[in-house]
This record gives structure tokens, C-alpha cells and sequence, in this order.
């Protein structure tokens, strides 16, 4: 594997290609740790501190960021309002005609989607800059912060507008940089930026593991959690890479002289056909209890019972809501991305076949139910890669977004996987070994 890497840079193109994306990386974890004007950065170290991990009702969007969220910097927001305003997009497509129409244009209808997408990007950085404002003026963002240490010592219109205006361009240049990583770099721009956002806080979290162990220095911890890590990786990666082959024959067509078709291929349906999409889905709806309660500020009944049960991710209810969420998106989001009868009618057009199944309807149903098959193991397999590692770690006293958890580890092995690959096919154009002899 070294060796590829070591022909990879020998290869000038490609190394370009990989002296870019790296140069990309740099540009964007600096801008992770730049403040945002009219921030006490003094005062944000000092919440940072005392708050240490209980800031979990922000955690996710915070592990996007790579720690940018809670420093308040101008890449706080990072690439969630892209995500969200592509995941809105997708859902979208099903449901409006005329977007629908578009997607079946080609490049012309995915470039006009793609500048939606970028539309709506902007105004949900808009509308979550100033939720982010707004929460670090109170101090809700730490959970507590010590009196007389306030986060933003400006309370003005202008200064408040100036933050959102500056959080808002680094979404945008955030965006910028993902599609330069995506057009003049090496794999998918914004999945390597998550990949970086994530990965950035992963040493930290191991290394405070081991300081809050208490079995020799915290090593036997330590070396535990690696253990648990390297295995989930290995699950993750099999899980990733399994898939269900459906072989198809085209029969052969006369034209003139010559025979066209006859072709043997098949449908590749994977067995986690939903990806990362269900787990960021239920995350996201269940944090919504959670911060309506932070907000409201309300002692009645219905707020203590949420505060008590959907706060903190260890409680029994919320493990099982989180877990049927995760199924029930799995489910819903395959069904939307997916849709067997246009598969079987592109089919029929082009002449092809299952062996043993009518072309039409019958083919339809068919993969309708390999499909319902294959997303009930996948499903499950995504509700336990979310809860496991928060229940087993639990004990270490780590917080439910160690790197070890169930949305990041499926981001950076699903990213790295799909990045190695590129990699490898432009090593292989050029007639070189891949990674794996």
C-alpha cells in the first residue's frame, strides 16, 4: 500500500490532483479556528473547558464541524447546511413533478438541482447562524458558563448581523472548497471535508478516554477502546462492501449483419442501500424535543419528562426511539432512492431480463422483494453500528460523538473507501498496482 501511495506522487498528474486536495484540507482547517468578529475568544476557551462534554445537544452538528461549532469560529456552521439542503433536495425531487423532470434532463437537469441545492444552502446557514448567535448570547450553547464571562460582550444589531453575515460566507466558502476538492481533486469534495471534520477530533477523544480511565493510568481502557474500534471498522467495511447481485440478460437484436446484445450483467443492490442518510435523519429528529425544551425554558411536566428522557443519549426510551427512527428512514429513504418499476421499465425497454422472471410487472415485484429483504439486515445493521459503541463506552465516560460512534465511524470508513478507490483506478489507468495486490 505504501508502495501505490509512493507511484502516486511519482505520477504528475496525479499528483497534482493529491497536493491540491491536500492543500484544500489546510485552507479548511484553518479557517476552523479562526473567530468569528465580535467574539470573546478568551471567554469561549474558558466555556469549552467547564462545559467539557456536556454539550451533547450540539454534538452532531459539532463533529461536522470539526469542533468549529463550539469555538464560534467562521466555519462554525461547516458543511451541515449543505448536507441538509441536498438531503431536503433529494426528498424534494420525489415529491415536486417538476424536479422530478429536471433530474431526468441529464447534466443540464442535475446542474440547475445542484444551484438549487446551493440556494438553499445559503438561506439555512442564514437561518442556523443566527440560531447560533442567539444561543451563544444566552450562553445555552455550553450548557453553563461562568458569570461575567460572556461569549459575545456586543449585544448590537450590527455586530449580531455582521456574525451571521461572516458565518454565512464560510458556509459558502466551505461549499467552494468541497467543489474544487470535487472538480480539480481526489474523490468526493464534501465527503473528504467531512472526513477531515471528523478525523480532526479523533486523537483528542482517544487521548481523553485514557486521561478518564482508572485501570493502570487509564491504558487498559485505552487499549480496549482501540480493540473495540479496530472491530467495528472490520464490520463496517464487510457490511459496506456486501451486496446482492442480480444478474440480467439482454437478449440479442438483429440490425443488418450484425447482432447487437447479448450481454450477461447485473444489478448491484447493497445491503446498507440507505448509507449514512437514516442515522443523520433520526439524529436530527430527535434533537428537536431536546431543543425546544433548551429554548422555552419551561418547568412544566412535558418539559421535565423530555429533559429526564431524550437529553442525554443513555436513557432506555431514547435508545429505542433512536434505534426504531434509524429502521423506519432506513426503510423510507431506500424507498424513495430506489424505485424497482422504473428499474423494470428501463429494463423492458433495452430488451434485458432476470433469468426466470416476466419482464414488466413481475420484474418489479421481484426486486421489490429483494430489495425489502436486503434493508431489513442493513437497517438493523445501522441501529446497532449507532448504539453499541455509546452503550459499551459509556463506562469510559465517553460522550455518545466519540469517533468510535455510529455516525462517524460510517462516515470516515464509507469515505475512505470510496476515496482509496479513486485512487486506485487512476493508479490502474496508467497500468500500476492498486492498493491490494
Amino acid at each position: 500500500m505504501l508502495t501505490a501511495f509512493a507511484r502516486a506522487f511519482k505520477t504528475p498528474d496525479l499528483r497534482k490532483k493529491l497536493l491540491f486536495t491536500l492543500g484544500i484540507i489546510v485552507l479548511f482547517r484553518l479557517g476552523s479556528h479562526v473567530p468569528v468578529p465580535g467574539v470573546s475568544y478568551k471567554n469561549v476557551q474558558i466555556c469549552v473547558e467547564q462545559a467539557g462534554n456536556s454539550s451533547g445537544l450540539f454534538g452532531l452538528v459539532n463533529m461536522f464541524s470539526g469542533g468549529a461549532l463550539l469555538q464560534i469560529t467562521i466555519f462554525a456552521l461547516g458543511i451541515m447546511p449543505y448536507i441538509t439542503a441536498s438531503i431536503i433536495l433529494q426528498l424534494l425531487t420525489v415529491v415536486i413533478p417538476k424536479l422530478e423532470a429536471l433530474k431526468k434532463e441529464g447534466q443540464a437537469g442535475t446542474s440547475k438541482i445542484t444551484q438549487y441545492t446551493r440556494y438553499l444552502t445559503v438561506a439555512l446557514a442564514i437561518l442556523q447562524g443566527t440560531g447560533l448567535v442567539a444561543t451563544a448570547r444566552t450562553g445555552a450553547l455550553f450548557g453553563s458558563c461562568p458569570v461575567g464571562r460572556d461569549i459575545v460582550p456586543d449585544r448590537s444589531i450590527f455586530t449580531t448581523i455582521v456574525m451571521v453575515i461572516t458565518m454565512t460566507a464560510g458556509t459558502c466558502v466551505v461549499m467552494w472548497l468541497g467543489e474544487l476538492i470535487t472538480d480539480r481533486g481526489i474523490g468526493n469534495g464534501m465527503s473528504i471535508l467531512m472526513f477531515i471534520s471528523i478525523a480532526a477530533g479523533f486523537i483528542g477523544a482517544l487521548w481523553q478516554i485514557k486521561l478518564q480511565g482508572k485501570i493502570a493510568d487509564g491504558w487498559v481502557e485505552f487499549g480496549v477502546v482501540i480493540l473495540v474500534g479496530l472491530a467495528m471498522v472490520c464490520l463496517v467495511v464487510f457490511v459496506e462492501q456486501a451486496q446482492r447481485r442480480i444478474p440480467v440478460q439482454y437478449a440479442k437484436r438483429m440490425i443488418g449483419r450484425r447482432a447487437y446484445g447479448g450481454t450477461s450483467t447485473y444489478i448491484p443492490l447493497k445491503v446498507n442501500q440507505a448509507g449514512i442518510i437514516p442515522v443523520i435523519f433520526a439524529s436530527s429528529l430527535l434533537y428537536i424535543p431536546a431543543l425546544v425544551v433548551q429554548f422555552s425554558q419551561s418547568k412544566a411536566g412535558w418539559a421535565t419528562w423530555i429533559s429526564k428522557h431524550f437529553v442525554k443519549g443513555d436513557h432506555p426510551y431514547y435508545i429505542a426511539a433512536y434505534f426504531l427512527l434509524i429502521v423506519f428512514f432506513a426503510f423510507f429513504y431506500v424507498a424513495i432512492s430506489f424505485n424497482p418499476e422504473e428499474v423494470a421499465d428501463n429494463m423492458k425497454k433495452y430488451g434485458g431480463f432476470i433469468p426466470g422472471i416476466r419482464a414488466g410487472r413481475p420484474t418489479a415485484e421481484y426486486l421489490s422483494y429483494v430489495l425489502n429483504r436486503i434493508t431489513w439486515p442493513g437497517s438493523l445493521y445501522l441501529g446497532l453500528i449507532a448504539l453499541v459503541p455509546t452503550m459499551a463506552l459509556a463506562g469510559f465516560g465517553a460522550n455518545q460523538n466519540f469517533p468510535f460512534g455510529g455516525t462517524s465511524i460510517l462516515i470516515i470508513v464509507g469515505v475512505g473507501l470510496e476515496t482509496v478507490k479513486q485512487i486506485e483506478s487512476q493508479l490502474q489507468q496508467r497500468n500500476y498496482e492498486g492498493f491490494l495486490r
